[in-house]
């Protein structure tokens, strides 16, 4: 049975005239960052979500498939192969006819045989009943794979035939010579039909199977971006709130993740600003209070020399006139010093960067010099040890001054301040000034660094009641520490803690 063989047509391109160029969009420069700031964090999250388990489902779909797309393929060669082996090794030729069983069944309809030569030439083919069979392999299936079959001359034996597989437009082709005859090779062919079947069901299968994961993975995201991201909902909220309101109320803190550490790290923030708030609102409540005094005072003086110079109003005795320009004086003295004070205080409160180094021998007997002069009558005994640190040399100046004036105050015309500057062994030194006076009670030991703070024994004494607080303030800001205590003379005892090393 002879078969001619057709070369496949291949479509021809049907031309097209290119498309009309459109105009590139253009982009404003800060529009892509605006669009991208656009999207919330939430959204931001589900997305990622989704892509993340898309790409997964995508890997594991892709290799499912290929996994059972192979299997299906090489199961079909192989039985493919097996009957055609079978058919080959139970035919028979004359030379002229080429006559096998044919395998019977419902799988074997679809399959297909033809005899070739080495040209690729059909030859004629009978059934065993000697009937010619028409169900030849198409010509266009046939390829140089199948004929160089047909060329094997010689084969190790008849249970290793040689052969050939190929897979050529939907169709498994198998090629297998003959044992009795050389020069011949049948070829059989078989659709994979019923295979691509099975694997566009499981590609619709796996398809809706990926989709509802992502959109699992999205609603999912959504509903932990929306739970994990409550605790930062409510932050916005509070900030929002502080910056409409000035409400420093804290937020409430649930779990012990690290958006609750954020929350507890605001919650801390807004305490100290609460806190903040609340020393600048006593110190302009507690200033006022003592400039009120002094400022009453210097007014009723000075009404009082304006009225007397009247024409017409009695005059004040020279003596009168004397104490009250006494007065106006020292009031005047007390307005300076306090608000020499409150600058003081104020810059110190404001941040410190520039630091320098400074010899606190140095810096305290500077201080010392203008202590002696302001207390004419009292003694010092002085010890000091070198000691160097980094720092502002005029704020300790100050401080160290302070404490000196504070021990000229309370000590009797004759008394005796001692002052020992001694390191501790620490990396620290201390600078202990101790008075004769009467000393601190043990009630306003705990509140003689506080602001505007005056004990009722010092309340009739000048003063404004900062400068302690400044001693204070110098000491934080050095990294030290002041403290009150009882002297062993019997007075106070104030000591300036700092860290250092020896000069």
């Amino acid at each position: 049975m002879s078969t001619t063989v057709q070369s496949p047509t291949v479509p021809a391109t049907v031309g097209a005239e290119p498309p009309e160029p459109r105009e590139p969009v253009v982009t404003e420069p800060g529009e892509e960052p605006e669009r991208r700031r656009r999207v919330s964090l939430s959204a931001r999250v589900t997305l990622l979500a989704a892509i993340c388990v898309a790409g997964a489902v995508a890997l594991v779909s892709l290799g499912a498939y290929m996994t059972v797309k192979h299997n299906l393929y090489d199961q079909a060669e192989q039985n493919l192969l097996g009957q055609t082996v079978a058919a080959v090794q139970h035919s028979s030729t004359d030379g002229q006819h080429f006559t096998f069983p044919l395998p019977t069944g419902n799988y074997f309809n679809t399959i297909r045989f033809s005899v070739i030569d080495t040209s690729g030439k059909a030859q004629s083919l009978s059934t065993s009943g000697g009937q010619a069979y028409t169900n030849s392999v198409p010509a266009g299936l046939i390829t140089s794979k199948e004929q160089n079959v047909a060329a094997q001359d010689t084969y190790p034996s008849p249970d290793q035939l040689p052969h050939s597989v190929n897979e050529v437009d939907g169709y498994e082709v198998v090629a297998v010579a003959p044992p009795f005859q050389s020069g011949l090779a049948v070829v059989a062919a078989q659709p994979l039909t019923a295979e691509n079947g099975v694997l566009d069901r499981l590609s619709v299968v796996l398809f809706l199977i990926s989709g509802a994961g992502i959109v699992v993975a999205a609603l999912a995201g959504t509903a932990i971006a929306s739970g994990g991201l409550r605790p930062v909902a409510r932050l916005t909220a509070a900030t929002e709130r502080v910056a409409r309101t000035g409400d420093l109320r804290p937020i409430q803190v649930t779990g012990d993740d690290e958006l609750a550490r954020l929350t507890q790290s605001f919650n801390s923030m807004l305490g100290a600003l609460a806190e903040s708030q609340e020393q600048q609102r006593r110190l302009v409540a507690d200033a006022g209070h003592e400039l009120r005094t002094p400022l009453t005072s210097l007014r009723t003086n000075l009404e009082l020399l304006v009225a007397s110079n009247k024409p017409g109003a009695p005059r004040l005795s020279e003596q009168d006139t004397a104490e009250l320009n006494a007065d106006v004086s020292g009031q005047l003295d007390e307005l300076t010093t306090l608000i020499g004070d409150l600058v003081e205080l104020a810059r110190q409160d404001a941040p410190q960067v520039v630091q320098e180094p400074v010899e606190l021998v140095e810096v305290v007997e500077r201080a010392l010099d203008r202590a002696r002069r302001r207390g004419s009558g009292i003694q010092f005994d002085v010890a000091l040890q070198p000691w160097s640190l980094l720092g502002d040399s005029s704020a300790l100046e100050r401080a160290v001054m302070n404490l000196l004036d504070n021990a000229v105050k309370f000590s009797p015309p004759d008394g005796r301040v001692r002052v020992v500057l001694r390191p501790l062994g620490d990396g620290t030194a201390v600078l202990e000034v101790a008075d004769s006076g009467p000393g601190i009670s043990d009630e306003d030991l705990p509140h003689v660094f506080e602001r505007f703070y005056r004990s009722t024994d010092a309340r009739p004494l000048p003063g404004s009641g900062l400068g302690l607080s400044i001693v204070w303030q110098a000491a934080q800001r050095h990294g030290g520490m002041a403290y009150a205590g009882h002297a062993p003379e019997g007075g106070a005892l104030m000591t300036l803690r700092l860290p250092g090393r020896p000069a």
